[in-house]
């Protein structure tokens, strides 16, 4: 019966993630962590803790929500010490790698100081499991594919690259300093129902409901490896069944003796851009949001790439089948058609 703190349950991954686990109804406690920030409509964040609301007068698991940010020590010191939590899933982050380059000291503040501040509460109060939130972007142009996770990610491209991975670093240190057993998850361009509307499949329908022109960067030959959301969640729950021990596994940074591990959660099933786009179309066709003679293309404009970009994700997702015997499985045309039928209910 653990007490789990889950930061940014308000956004797409950690709200699908605090539901299933409210579902699941194994838990002691959950306190969910988001500040609300206006990143993208809080409108959706909004919608997303109704859900959840529903979910918890049904459920057995104790619930709370709290507003605040993870950059508020006080708060945080707070929270540990009333709750004592033994899992911390830390999902609370400044997305967007276009946003980066343009707002960077947010960046910084929320993906580098606010981990920094969930670093310490998990010190001071002996938290059993940190698992975080990385990304596939530390891994940059330079690593070959598939990805692996240990893949030198020396060369971000962006600056949410870059926090991200000096994320892992600052969890890689405070775990062979102080012993704290910590995982990070690298996800792969998470895609579903109540996701983030700057996502290019969430963007892109948008643009094309409105009448308006989609922008496809590197002329649509970027291939980028798109995960269902449950698919990610089911991984986060997996790997919330056990933290790190010394030695347990070959490490993926770092020496065996530090309970540090890295672990890819991504389909494993990169897909052209321009590939993309046909599916999508379907789906939006098939849910009745698009008509049948749509031409996607004719509103899709060609674009050169852009700085912060890479040309490939690909993740390679067998040391997550190897240690927990779980691999993403939904496929693309299934995720977009779930997606799809889930927004022809939500004028977002």
């Amino acid at each position: 019966m653990e007490r789990i703190l889950v930061t940014g349950s308000a956004g797409f991954i950690g709200s699908h993630l605090v539901g299933r686990l409210l579902k699941e109804g194994t838990a002691a406690c959950i306190v969910g962590l988001d500040n609300l920030n206006d990143y993208y409509p809080v409108s959706l964040k909004e919608s997303r803790l109704h859900a959840i609301d529903s979910l918890a007068a049904a459920s057995p698991v104790a619930y709370r929500f709290v507003k605040g940010d993870i950059c508020d020590d006080d708060l945080l010191e707070a929270l540990f010490a009333q709750y004592h939590f033994d899992t911390v899933v830390h999902l609370a982050a400044q997305a967007g790698v276009r946003y980066s380059l343009t707002h960077p000291s947010v960046c910084l503040e929320s993906n580098v100081r606010g981990f920094y501040a969930v670093l310490g509460a998990c010190r001071r109060h002996s938290v059993g499991h940190l698992i975080f939130a990385s990304s596939s972007s530390v891994y940059g142009e330079s690593a070959p594919v598939p990805f692996r996770e240990d893949a030198a990610t020396d060369h971000p491209v962006s600056l949410y690259a870059a926090s991200k991975m000096c994320d892992e670093l600052f969890a890689y240190t405070y775990s062979k300093l102080y012993g704290i057993p910590a995982t990070g998850l690298r996800f792969f361009s998470v895609y579903g129902p109540a996701g983030r509307p700057d996502m290019a499949y969430f963007k892109f329908s948008q643009q094309w409901l409105r009448g308006e022109e989609a922008q496809l960067y590197n002329e649509g030959r970027c291939r980028r490896d798109f995960t269902y959301i449950d698919d990610v969640v089911e991984g986060i729950v997996r790997v919330m069944a056990g933290g790190p021990s010394a030695g347990s596994t070959a490490p993926s940074l770092g020496e065996a003796s530090v309970p540090f591990r890295l672990y890819n959660i991504g389909s494993g099933r990169p897909v052209v851009m321009l590939d993309f786009i046909r599916m999508l179309q379907e789906a939006l066709q098939d849910a009745g949001l698009l008509p049948p003679d749509f031409d996607a293309m004719a509103h899709t404009r060609l674009m050169p790439m852009q700085p912060g970009d890479v040309t490939t994700t690909y993740a390679d997702v067998s040391a997550l089948r190897r240690d927990f015997g779980f691999a993403p499985q939904t496929s693309l045309q299934e995720g977009l058609r779930r997606f799809a039928e889930w927004m022809a209910g939500h004028p977002f």
